[in-house]
């Protein structure tokens, strides 16, 4: 492994800064909040006595990207007087550091707090190295044969107050003049030294004696199934129907994520159990292996109920990954967020397995640790840190038209609402975590039919669907009509949908809680204008195409509505010299005319898509065939 340190200041909590990016920075140490960093210092307290304190990383803080601010100050000598305490439970543990801490504001310091106060050194560093894991979780755990007496070996305990009397025990007994650092079995690596480089340039140096003694891991090549967006799509339905919630669901098919699920051995090796314990709040203890859902919630249960103590609630059963010869992996979140979480950690754990088996033979810790790891409050208060999910949450829209105008403002605010968006455009937009921007024309059946494949394969299914993309082919009476410019108003504002909705009816038919679509229309379907007959009869058709579909999948759960929006004006389809032309006609100022309406406001993107959205949440549960205005008033309309 490389050694990137490149801090030159020598303040003793900047360098831990430097050293804990460093660590966070690198997946096969560190991954999504993962290990903790530490250093001691003395500094004057408010009176000007001066004080020993262990700035630790704080909870809620990921290192990739921590702060100064993310470190927690906390009085040494208190700290030590806790480690003497025959007993700490976990809540009056946290207590107990939050009393100790030197500013009120500071985050909550670690669960590792007293570990890193337990050992006599300036500097500490605990990351989760994969190449360290592989080496201790074995039925002959090689962590001695490959680091000898560099390291002093800690059997495994539940994290917290329970390790750090273990390291008070073992360390002094164990510890030699060539000692660098701890391994703490199941669970990682812990190096120390006299300031935050030494520590670092030990973690390097153990990391790459580990990576060195298994070798290099280079999965084979292995073909990938393509898998109809339905068979995905139904999985979801039955995994978000377990869990209680719509989930997301995202298929990989990475090389080694297909040489490990082509292993023969599948089933023995993956239900194991995870690499680290702290990994089964992302992951649950083992993946479902093959597609048989309803055997993986059994077992899940029969484990909480062998497990369980009274007063425990179990969490839903729902698998957070799944592993399959066909499929791939398909990891399971509440949003994308989560399934890439899952994603990540599990593509480690698969790695770790594999260099594992090659040296001997991959163990896990047994279920009953594993489970006091899943249910241990600490640990569920990680994931309350987000608080509770947004509306949409677990939900994927479609949007067409996504890149500008009604289509974009529609994406910014389902997302804003939780959704994970599909975005099609024939402009490209730039993907993130929640939104899948792609490359389509609507009018092609082809294309279109791959971009939602893509979707479904990133996020599951689809639940939302909103046409937005439309042309408006410029102002002609009907006695100059182009018969090209109606072909391709058609093409695009009609024959487009009714394509579109032909191949998503399946997948919505799946949606956990009944498929949505909205279809943007117009004000021109209700009070046409003259010069815009294409335009007018393409919105029409595509209105009455809505409401057929609306009585016709209504028994499918699948409500469709209609919104008719009227002089939106920051569209593409509304350029700056058409404003002018037509307010010149009129004869009133710009502002003047993008209000003439009866309510004297102008009608934006933004206000069309909160419409939008409002008509696929649960206020209209009861609603379908709906043709809603939103054109400020309208007296051809109203």
């Amino acid at each position: 492994m490389e050694n990137r340190w490149a801090e030159t200041t020598t303040d003793p909590l900047d360098q831990c800064v430097h050293g804990s990016r460093l660590l966070g920075g690198e997946p096969d140490l560190v991954l999504h909040g993962g290990g903790n960093t530490s250093v001691k210092v003395v500094v004057d307290d408010v009176t000007g006595d001066p004080v020993e304190v262990l700035y630790v990383k704080g909870s809620g803080w990921d290192l990739a990207d921590i702060e100064r601010p993310g470190f927690a100050p906390l009085r040494l000598a208190r700290l030590r007087a806790l480690l003497d305490v025959e007993e700490l439970p976990d809540s009056a543990m946290m207590n107990e550091l939050r009393c100790a801490l030197l500013d009120a504001k500071a985050p909550d310091p670690s669960v590792e707090t007293l570990l890193h106060a337990a050992l006599p050194h300036a500097a500490i560093l605990h990351s989760h190295a994969d190449a360290v894991i592989a080496l201790s979780n074995l039925e002959k755990p090689l962590v001695q044969e490959v680091f000898g007496d560099k390291v002093v070996v800690i059997p495994y305990v539940m994290p917290g107050f329970q390790l750090a009397r273990k390291v008070v025990d073992l360390y002094p007994r164990h510890v030699t003049e060539n000692t660098v650092g701890m391994v703490l079995m199941n669970h990682g690596l812990v190096t120390f030294g006299t300031d935050a480089k030494q520590a670092y340039d030990r973690h390097i140096e153990l990391v790459t004696l580990a990576e060195e003694y298994l070798g290099e891991y280079t999965p084979g090549e292995a073909r990938v199934p393509e898998v109809p967006a339905i068979v995905l799509a139904k999985i979801r339905s039955r995994i978000s129907e377990a869990a209680g919630a719509p989930m997301i669901v995202s298929r990989h098919t990475t090389p080694a994520v297909m040489s490990f699920v082509g292993r023969a051995d599948l089933a023995d090796v993956a239900g194991r159990g995870p690499a680290t314990p702290d990994h089964v709040i992302r992951t649950k203890r083992i993946p479902l292996i093959g597609r048989g859902a309803t055997g993986y919630m059994a077992d899940y249960k029969q484990y909480f109920r062998a497990n369980a103590t009274p007063g425990l609630t179990m969490l839903d059963p729902a698998p957070r990954v799944m592993l399959d010869t066909e499929l791939g992996m398909l990891t399971v979140g509440r949003r994308a967020r989560d399934a890439d979480i899952a994603r990540d950690i599990y593509l480690h754990t698969i790695k770790i397995i594999e260099r594992a088996e090659a040296v001997g033979t991959y163990r896990a810790l047994p279920p009953e640790d594993i489970f006091a790891v899943e249910y241990w409050d600490l640990e569920q208060a990680k994931l309350k840190l987000a608080g509770e999910p947004p509306e949409f949450a677990g939900e994927v829209a479609l949007v067409t038209g996504a890149a500008s105008g009604i289509g974009k403002a529609c994406a910014d605010v389902l997302r804003a609402r939780g959704a994970s968006v599909v975005g099609i455009d024939l402009t490209a937009s730039e993907s993130t975590t929640d939104y899948l921007g792609l490359q389509a024309d609507v009018t092609d059946p082809k294309a279109m039919a791959a971009a939602i494949r893509q979707g479904v394969e990133r996020f599951g299914g689809v639940d939302i669907v909103v046409p937005s993309a439309g042309v408006f082919p410029g102002s002609m009476p009907v006695a100059e009509l182009s018969a090209a410019a109606w072909r391709k108003t058609m093409a695009v504002n009609s024959d487009a949908v009714a394509e579109l909705f032909t191949q998503v009816h399946p997948l919505l038919k799946h949606s956990p809680k009944g498929g949505r679509v909205v279809v943007i229309s117009s004000k021109n379907v209700p009070a046409p204008g003259p010069g815009a007959v294409a335009y007018s009869a393409s919105k029409a058709a595509v209105t009455q195409l809505a409401r057929v579909a609306a009585l016709e999948w209504a028994k499918d759960r699948i409500r469709v509505n209609m919104v008719h929006p009227d002089a939106v004006f920051d569209t593409g389809i509304w350029t700056r010299e058409l404003i002018e032309q037509r307010a010149s006609h009129y004869g009133v100022l710009i502002e003047e005319y993008k209000r003439r309406n009866l309510l004297g406001v102008e009608v934006t993107s933004s206000a069309v898509a909160r419409l939008v959205a409002e008509l696929c949440s649960d206020t209209f549960a009861c609603t379908t065939g709906a043709q809603v205005p939103i054109d400020g008033g309208n007296e051809r309309v109203v």
